[in-house]
């Protein structure tokens, strides 16, 4: 069964722009299917500001045949026990909306979820670069929406240059993220996340985009002093 990971981790520079260069591949990590490699961004910083490019800080999304792999992986490689230094949550796939190559292989959904269970929503996508400046435009409240919003415990962004962007979010429950999904929330000017999807559809930012969900199953290690990061 396809395990899913999400990690960060405070690296030497190095370190990260050798992921970034090279991320880990299948044929060299045994059961790896795929790893995106990025370094975190705070949701809503300026863009012109030293948090939308946190070179020391590297996150890594993949995708595992299994979590004998994972542990492999962080015992038994020099990328793999710098990030074990970091955090990390394991996940079972729950719902795919979108499309990105690397994940093909997903169905759309797994079937039904409990609404009131805790759940992860990773995105990632692939720019159009000529279209950054509207993304900025459109995307810069989104953050703003899920960073601030009540229901979540965690949230952030990553990138690597030039065109790879996603997010991470964890949420307390399935049916408050669905609610901020559509404008539903009890919070300030909650339509920004459906006028940004509103906008999208009217002429793509993204060449590939994929929004994911996931179950959380356990998480490892902390960040910035916090544990427990994922709701019990």
């Amino acid at each position: 069964m396809t395990a899913f990971t999400f990690h960060y981790a405070e690296t030497p520079i190095g370190t990260a722009v050798r992921a970034l260069c090279s991320p880990p591949r299948g044929q060299h990590i045994p059961g790896l299917k795929h790893a995106e490699c990025m370094t975190r961004m705070a949701l809503g910083a300026p863009i012109m500001s030293p948090a939308r490019m946190q070179l020391r800080h590297l996150t890594m999304f993949a995708a595992w045949e299994g979590e004998a792999a994972v542990d492999d992986f962080l015992a038994g490689s020099a990328l793999g026990r710098a990030l074990a230094t970091g955090w990390h949550v394991r996940m079972a796939f729950q719902r795919r909306w979108g499309q990105v190559r690397a994940f093909d292989g997903l169905p759309e959904s797994v079937g039904e979820q409990d609404p009131e269970a805790p759940v992860v929503a990773v995105t990632l996508a692939r720019m159009k670069l000529p279209q950054v400046p509207r993304f900025i435009r459109w995307g810069r409240p989104v953050e703003e929406l899920v960073r601030d919003h009540p229901a979540t415990t965690e949230a952030i962004a990553a990138i690597r240059m030039p065109n790879t962007v996603a997010t991470f979010s964890v949420w307390t429950s399935q049916r408050e993220m669905v609610d901020m999904v559509h404008g539903r929330s009890h919070v300030p000017r909650p339509e920004r996340h459906a006028a940004a999807m509103a906008e999208r559809r009217r002429k793509d930012f993204h060449f590939e985009f994929t929004a994911l969900r996931f179950r959380p199953i356990a998480e490892y290690g902390s960040w910035g002093g916090r544990t427990r990061i994922i709701p019990s």
